[in-house]
Formats: structure tokens, sequence, C-alpha cells
């Protein structure tokens, strides 16, 4: 499993599954998401068994080998070194954090991304899969999958699709009640560009418009 934080990744590791079949695993899953770490520079946390000088750098050297992802450094249990490493990044990589992040490609059925920032999805969102974000969710595509934007408990924050149809959607703490948007009806209503935020304790699902771009603005 791969999993964002501020200027970096973990990669949370099977434990129990043979070092040579890990590392194949290790380089299809980053080869699925090539296109999400394009160029990216970022610090990396392998977790979740203990690891050899050797087998770190055959990681290391099976990501870049199936992505573009420049690893600036390994992260570690060393605090205080972690901290020196991570104010380089985020010097490097400040317009990027403040911006957020682009994802160019579908999320498929099983996959599942967790960002520290915003994100923009260029592509659809399917059933079965999962993008969840520390603050906004912008997807030029669908959304048929679950979206969690403001996670944390982060207030403010919205989800936008050129077509909305969640499985699950949660802004906040709030979810929103997938139910009253189903349609009795056979026949597709237009698909037409929504916004969803969290007002008074609900989530509302609303077209867009000029009027309500302008309040997350502020």
């Amino acid at each position: 499993m791969i999993k964002s934080f501020q200027n970096g990744i973990a990669v949370i590791l099977d434990d129990t599954i043979a070092f040579p079949v890990l590392l194949e695993e290790v380089g299809l899953k980053f080869k699925e998401s090539a296109s999400f770490f394009r160029n990216s520079k970022m610090a990396v946390s392998f977790e979740g068994r203990q690891l050899s000088t050797e087998e770190e750098k055959q990681l290391v050297e099976k990501i870049t080998e199936n992505c573009s992802l420049h690893i600036i450094c390994l992260v570690g249990k060393d605090k205080e070194k972690n901290q020196t490493f991570i104010k380089a990044i985020r010097q490097i990589e400040k317009r990027e954090e403040e911006e957020g992040l682009f994802y160019r490609g579908n999320l498929k059925n099983g996959q599942k991304l967790e960002i520290e920032s915003s994100i923009v999805i260029i592509g659809d969102v399917y059933p079965g899969s999962c993008i969840a974000a520390k603050k906004d969710i912008i997807i030029v595509g669908g959304l048929y999958g679950e979206a969690c934007a403001g996670v944390g408990g982060g207030q403010g924050h919205f989800v936008v699709a050129l077509e909305m149809s969640p499985e699950k959607l949660k802004i906040g703490d709030v979810r929103f009640d997938i139910s009253k948007k189903q349609s009795k009806w056979s026949i597709r209503p237009k698909i037409q560009p929504k916004i969803a935020y969290e007002k008074d304790g609900r989530i509302l699902m609303d077209p867009i418009t000029k009027e309500l771009l302008n309040m997350f603005l502020i």
C-alpha cells in the first residue's frame, strides 16, 4: 500500500511474503501509479517490515525502474534527520505543495489514493476505488467510486466532478446520504458538473455556478 504524507510517501510492506515476491509487487504497484508520480520529487519511507541496506537499495531501484519518481531521501526513525530532509524537500516542492497534486489517469476497482493536500484527477474514479484528500478534490471526469475531502475533520473543503455519481462521499466528518440522489427513472439524467460541499452539518450537491465557486475563493 502507498500512503501520502507531506512531501513524501510511505510504502507499507507485507512482512509475510518472501522479499523477491515483495520486490516484484512493489514494481508492479509503482508501474500502475506511474502517471501519478510523474517527475515528482519526494521522500520515501518503507514501513511494515525490517529491511537491510541492500533490500532498501533494491526497492529504490525497482521503484525508479517503473516510474519517474525522483526519490530525494529515505525517511526512517531519526526524527531530527528526517526534519532536515523534509525541510529541504519542502523548499524544492513549495509551489507543488501550495497548489496541490495532479493525477493523470483513471482510478480503478481496488485502487486508493490518500493525499495530504488538494488533488486534481484528470480521469475517472471508478466504482470500488477511493480518493481521500486532506483538502479539496477536483475530478475532471466522473466520480463513480468513493471520495473523502477534508480528511481529518477539515472544514470548508469540497469535491467537484464533471459527473457526480459517487458510491460514497464524505467531507470532513459529514457523510452524504447517497439514497437521496438515486433516481427512480431508468433514463440517465443529463450530465452536469457538480460541486459537493458541507453546510450546516449536511452535504449539499449542486450544479457548479460562479457564485458557488466564489464561496471557496474567499
